[in-house]
Order: structure tokens, then C-alpha cells, then sequence
């Protein structure tokens, strides 16, 4: 069993019951089961107010700020918010103690985001999917792009999926449009030979992933290599190199491997979505497989 291990989480989803916090646990599930303790930061930069953006500026190399609801004033009530949130699922998955947080992320630069993610001993960072869109730049995406780029300088396991994904290759220098209209189905993905030799789709020749999007990556940053492509999106998985052209421990997935078919139904039971919508999804996907991949990877390097 490898050691503890401590995750920045960006909570874009939260809103969404299922997909959100639902979708979290199931990333989580596998990295709970590699680790003896896990310790998850939840970030939601879209929530913060004003005055906590600069506290935690301020405090950017000393300490984490938890967040109180006077922080969020924007928070969406769908979703009730807790400032150190329990999952009884993922807490048996793990050997030791799982905790999460709500902390502040500083609207830094790239340099500042090293500081605080050294000072803090983050280990890994995802950024989830999200309703808003990087099409539609709003100010808040600044300090999650500048958490992205920092991770990257610092190599540390990194994940983007769907918003993630474009947010990541947008960070890095790449190029996001919206397209004329959503896709919401579940298709093979086709692997490039970087693809078919890579880790996060071990043993999976022909992955089918789950997409539900709008905003399309159509230009990848210098850093990147293209490791998947669909009919409808050529640039639906990348991998993440260093100057020398090198893998680093950082993906992009345009499709949603959290998209777990019993949260597909409960949210269609909540009426997140309807049944409708849901018959897009009744094709089961490796999205749990690829999730398992990461954690592999990320127990490997932590090992």
C-alpha cells in the first residue's frame, strides 16, 4: 500500500449532484484504494467572492483557508453546501482516514499556484467538468488555468476531463471553440499509436467514452500529443510532454470516465437530466478502467 497522498480537486460540477460530487467520488474510488490515507482539497473558483480571493492571495505561501458559506456568496443551492463534505462510499474504499476540505484557491499567477501547490504538498490535481464553458471566458477560469500550468510545471499527476481538458490545452497555449451544436453519446474512441502505447488506456484497444459537450479543443498546445480522436472531435485525448518531449504524468480527456451509469440514473431520478437525454447514454463505456489507469500511474510514482 502506498502512502497517504493529498489531491487538489477543481469542484466545477458542483451544482449537479450526480455528475458533481457523485462524479468526484467516482475519480476518487480508485486513488482511495491505492493509498493509506487520502486527503482531497475541493476548489470552487467560480463560487468565490471577492474578499476570499485576496486573502487567500495573501495567503498563497503559508497556509490553506477553509471556506465558510460567507465565502461563496454565488453558491448554487442545488447543491447544499458543507465545508468538510463525507462520503461513506469512499471512506470503506480506503485503508486509513479520508478527509476533504473546502479551501480557497489564490486567483494567482502561474508562479504564485507553484508556491502555494509546493507549500501545501498537493500530490495531484484534477479539474473537473463544468456547465460554464472556456468558449465563454469568465474571470475565475484565470487562477484555474494558472493552477493547471503550475501543475505542469511542477509534473505533477494531473487530469482534465471535458472542461478540464480544454481549460488544460487552453492554458498551455491551445485553442477552444464552441461548435454549432452539443454531442451527447457514447462512441469508440480511435487511438493514435501514441495512444495505443499509452497508460491511461492500458489494455484497452478500442475504449468507448462517454461525451457530453459543446466546446471542442481544435488547436493543441506545443506540448501536447494527440492520443485519441472521435468522428466528431479529432483532439478528444491528449497527453501532456515536458521541453524535451517527454511524457509527463498529465492527460486531457474530452469524454467523461466519472460518468458512471448507476450516476446516469440517479440523475435522472433527481431530474438533472431526462430520460430523454439518458437514452443517449445507455451504451456501456471504460470510463472506469481509464480512471483505474490514472490511479495506477499516480501510485507508481508515489510508491
Amino acid at each position: 500500500m502506498a502512502r497517504g497522498i493529498r489531491v487538489a480537486l477543481l469542484d466545477l460540477l458542483v451544482e449537479r449532484a450526480e455528475f458533481g460530487h457523485g462524479g468526484n467520488m467516482e475519480i476518487l474510488f480508485p486513488l482511495a484504494e491505492r493509498f493509506s490515507t487520502l486527503e482531497v482539497l475541493l476548489l470552487t473558483p467560480q463560487f468565490q467572492s471577492t474578499n476570499i480571493d485576496e486573502r487567500a492571495k495573501q495567503n498563497a505561501a503559508s497556509e490553506l483557508i477553509q471556506l465558510d458559506k460567507a465565502d461563496v456568496p454565488t453558491w448554487d443551492e442545488a447543491f447544499p453546501f458543507v465545508a468538510s463534505p463525507t462520503d461513506t462510499e469512499l471512506q470503506q474504499a480506503c485503508s486509513g482516514e479520508v478527509t476533504m476540505q473546502r479551501v480557497a484557491l489564490p486567483s494567482a499567477d502561474t508562479n504564485t499556484l507553484k508556491k502555494w501547490l509546493a507549500v501545501n504538498s498537493v500530490d495531484v490535481v484534477i479539474c473537473t467538468g463544468s456547465r460554464r464553458n472556456v468558449s465563454m471566458w469568465e474571470p475565475w477560469m484565470e487562477g484555474a488555468a494558472s493552477l493547471l500550468r503550475a501543475a505542469v510545471a511542477l509534473k505533477l499527476p494531473t487530469l482534465g476531463i471535458c472542461f478540464g481538458h480544454q481549460l488544460l490545452c487552453q492554458a498551455l497555449g491551445g485553442d477552444v471553440v464552441r461548435a454549432q451544436s452539443r454531442t451527447d453519446s457514447v462512441v469508440e474512441l480511435e487511438l493514435s499509436r501514441a495512444g495505443g502505447e499509452d497508460e491511461i488506456f492500458a489494455e484497452l484497444s478500442n475504449p468507448v467514452c462517454l461525451f457530453t459537450h459543446q466546446d471542442h479543443v481544435v488547436e493543441l498546445p506545443k506540448q501536447a500529443v494527440v492520443l485519441g480522436s472521435t468522428g466528431h472531435n479529432s483532439l478528444a485525448s491528449v497527453r501532456i510532454l515536458d521541453e524535451q518531449n517527454e511524457n509527463l504524468p498529465i492527460w486531457g480527456l474530452q469524454f467523461h470516465p466519472e460518468a458512471a451509469k448507476n450516476r446516469i440514473e440517479r440523475s435522472v431520478s433527481l431530474g438533472h437530466i431526462s430520460v430523454e437525454e439518458a437514452t443517449a447514454f445507455e451504451r456501456e463505456h471504460d470510463g472506469a478502467a481509464i480512471l483505474s489507469n490514472f490511479a495506477s500511474v499516480v501510485a507508481k510514482i508515489y510508491t
